[in-house]
């Protein structure tokens, strides 16, 4: 039976609402997540999902509804609860509590067919997410995220992984020693730059690879560039001067995905 909060004075609304910053969630160990889609897509994946909030003049929306089980909480609440607690200017009407999943990185080591993008201080949430959904299309095994790289449960880029976050394992760790143990076990750890003169085409993609992602202005740390084995180029025979990040990363991703399943 469903419980309805209206006052977004009730201390569980200033809860939900400290879920739309990092440190509420670091708090917490929660996320907050907005809109039907991304609503069915935890549900669907089987992350704890806790609580499904949802207007109460509208009822829950039948696609959330068909997801439901015994075991997640139903609650209605006011306009009011929902603009607090909301990051976008016009709601869906529907919201999710759920626990953040907590990974070790040290589960993506042990895979002979690894795929892997290692994010070294990516700031911007919409980049995330889409080299999150990017790599999720692709059958990347997992992403790491380095140092000073956004929050993957940051309201926007959750929005723009459109629920990828919940097909691969997001994991954060230190890369210079995550790569170091990556190496040893095998796998090509490879990185972007113009100088080099291996293409990301001429490169052998096969086997386990970890793809490394530097910052949009500053690139590839020092400290994690020296536990890249081979920088890739991605020709550019027009005028432009770099690729965004993202970009790059979906270059280098279905690169890899072409060599390894439609390779003649």
């Amino acid at each position: 039976m469903a419980i309805e909060i209206t006052s977004v004075q009730n201390s569980r609304v200033k809860e939900w609402a400290e879920l739309l910053t990092r440190r509420g969630r670091d708090k917490q160990k929660k996320v907050l997540l907005e809109g039907e889609h991304l609503v069915i897509e935890a549900l669907n994946s089987g992350i704890a999902v806790e609580s499904v909030l949802y207007l109460a003049e509208k009822g829950i929306p039948f696609g959330v509804e068909s997801y439901l089980t015994g075991e997640v909480e139903r609650i209605a609440i006011s306009q009011a609860v929902l603009a607090k607690c909301s990051d976008t200017e016009t709601p869906q009407g529907v919201l999710a509590v759920a626990r953040r999943p907590e990974l070790a990185a040290e589960v993506l080591l042990d895979n002979r067919e690894a795929l892997i993008v290692a994010l070294d201080g990516v700031q911007d949430p919409g980049n995330l997410g889409t080299i999150i959904r990017t790599a999720d299309a692709a059958g990347a095994t997992g992403i790491v995220l380095g140092r000073g790289t956004v929050d993957p449960y940051n309201p926007k880029t959750m929005r723009s992984a459109m629920g990828s976050l919940f097909h691969l394992p997001v994991v954060e760790a230190s890369l210079p020693q995550l790569l170091q143990q990556a190496a040893a076990g095998g796998a090509k750890v490879y990185s972007t730059g113009m100088s080099s003169g291996l293409t990301c085409y001429a490169a052998d993609l096969s086997g386990p690879v970890w793809f490394v992602l530097g910052n949009e202005g500053a690139g590839v740390s020092a400290e994690v560039r020296g536990c890249v084995q081979q920088e890739l180029s991605i020709p550019m025979p027009g005028k432009a001067e770099s690729l965004n990040v993202a970009m790059a990363g979906g270059i280098l991703l279905y690169e890899a995905l072409r060599q390894r399943r439609f390779a003649d």
